[in-house]
């Protein structure tokens, strides 16, 4: 499992040449591990497609459309469990505390619950506990693969394989409640909103998580003792 979610780690990172040059490793990655349903698989190959037959700018296009101009499609769990409620900034602390008590630090200018950031600490844990991780915001991730199928767009692919992966069926009253609580997409509101200071978190050896190489990197050595570090 420690590198199939890596590989959809690297998938929802901001689209490179590095990616799209590593695609096909991912790609076998994926495939060699094995423990994705053929169904999750099959959803999952659009998008891996698309970087091996798109152009970069067009792919980069696509992703700042989906998840940075739509609060709906937030790659923050808590801007959908919390939206702008106190709630949230107190679930924020207590999500960087876990990943400091489990001896990973978080050097980055991305947040906590930022879904890639959030994957790859994942990633890092036993098979059980990684499983039993997922599937706390399952409903969350079975929301934005919803909301992702109605757009037709192939990123919808990594979250219904967050979702097996979990190997949990995602309550249907939380992803309705999710539904009633779908923040305001206005654009204007998203970029005052999002001019606030990122937190990170540091304790010595701390690995910063802003480059795709990284990720690609982490990929290729995955059969090594794990470093925990996020």
């Amino acid at each position: 499992m420690k590198l199939t979610l890596r590989a959809l780690t690297v998938l929802l990172s901001y689209p490179s040449e590095d990616i799209q040059a590593h695609v096909g490793e991912i790609r076998e990655a994926i495939a060699g591990e094995a423990v994705l349903p053929g169904a999750a698989m099959r959803k999952l190959e659009p998008l891996l497609a698309s970087f091996e037959t798109e152009e970069l700018l067009d792919l980069q296009s696509t992703y700042s459309e989906l998840f940075d101009r739509s609060r709906s499609l937030s790659l923050h769990l808590f801007e959908h469990v919390h939206g702008d409620s106190r709630e949230r900034g107190q679930a924020m602390i207590d999500l960087g505390k876990q990943y400091i008590e489990s001896g990973f630090f978080l050097e980055a200018s991305e947040l906590p619950d930022f879904v890639p950031v959030f994957l790859e600490y994942t990633s890092c844990l036993p098979r059980a506990e990684a499983r039993e991780m997922l599937g706390q915001p399952g409903h969350v991730f079975a929301a934005l693969a919803e909301r992702l199928d109605k757009r037709e767009s192939a990123y919808a692919g990594i979250f219904h394989a967050i979702v097996a992966l979990a190997g949990v069926r995602p309550d249907a009253g939380a992803i309705a409640e999710l539904a009633e609580n779908t923040p305001d997409e206005d654009p204007g509101t998203i970029d005052e909103e999002w001019e606030e200071a990122p937190v990170s978190f540091s304790s010595g050896g701390a690995h910063e998580m802003g480059g795709p190489t990284g990720f690609v990197a982490k990929i290729r050595a995955s059969n090594r003792p794990v470093n925990k570090e996020v």
